[in-house]
């Protein structure tokens, strides 16, 4: 399982604040955005906006937040222009961090990065520094409930899956980006339950750190998170259990 998996599954058991849910819904609204100005408000004709809307269904976001969304992107006069970068770097014990951030203010984006890289023990990286460790992949995530595991992974692996991790809750199904809509629908219809489906950076090789760079590298890569202009983060860091538990143990 590679360190961004447990990571996110130590994160999904903690639960998320309100005040971070409300952080989420923004950031779900800029990606809404985004794909809208991009591709039209059409889902049946924009794959991406698809994509984003049943993510933002898998997060709970309201129906009604989601098409104001849609409709304030359509309305070309309304709206910051959002500008979308990647940012490169390197965290605690040399791991790679992606980012993928939204801003209106570039200069502001890249400020915040680098103050909260350098605090966290890393530092910013060049363009194409780390970007080639990660590839995109399609990547559900699901509890398969009565299912035997076998069983989901032999049908998800006839249903275009390339590659299946066994979690503690759950297994995280990766595939190529142009199946995961299909994918994501065979397992709905074998009533599999979703817990996430969207496209995203993979490395290819993962850094186990030491407990204590590990607690440092999850306390960094929450911050980096934390930041408005910053809508996701993607890390060859691997992490050992004590680290984990550790940091699930803090709230």
């Amino acid at each position: 399982m590679s360190g961004h998996s447990k990571w996110s599954t130590i994160k999904r058991q903690k639960g998320v604040a309100d005040s971070k849910r409300s952080q989420l819904f923004t950031k779900l609204g800029r990606e809404i955005d985004a794909a809208v100005r991009q591709g039209g408000e059409n889902p049946e004709m924009n794959f991406r906006l698809r994509l984003i809307i049943q993510k933002a269904r898998d997060h709970n976001m309201p129906i009604d937040n989601i098409e104001r969304a849609i409709k304030r992107a359509a309305g070309t006069a309304e709206g910051a222009n959002l500008i979308e970068a990647s940012y490169e770097g390197y965290g605690p014990g040399g791991v790679a961090i992606l980012l993928e951030t939204l801003s209106d203010n570039r200069n502001r984006t890249i400020s915040e990065v680098r103050n909260v890289l350098s605090r966290g023990g890393g530092n910013l990286g060049e363009s194409g520094s780390v970007a080639w460790i990660f590839e995109p992949k399609g990547v559900i995530t699901v509890t398969a409930g009565d299912i035997d595991d076998e069983e989901l992974s032999l049908f998800a692996i006839d249903a275009g899956a390339e590659d299946i991790k066994v979690m503690d809750d759950s297994l995280e199904i990766q595939t190529k980006p142009e199946v995961l809509e299909g994918l994501r629908n065979a397992l709905e219809d074998r009533k599999v339950t979703i817990v996430s489906a969207e496209i995203l950076m993979v490395p290819n090789n993962v850094v186990m750190l030491d407990e204590k760079a590990a607690l440092q590298a999850l306390r960094l890569l929450d911050r980096l998170e934390e930041l408005d202009d910053v809508q996701r983060v993607f890390t060859n860091a691997d992490f050992p259990d004590e680290a984990l538990e550790n940091y699930r143990s803090q709230g």
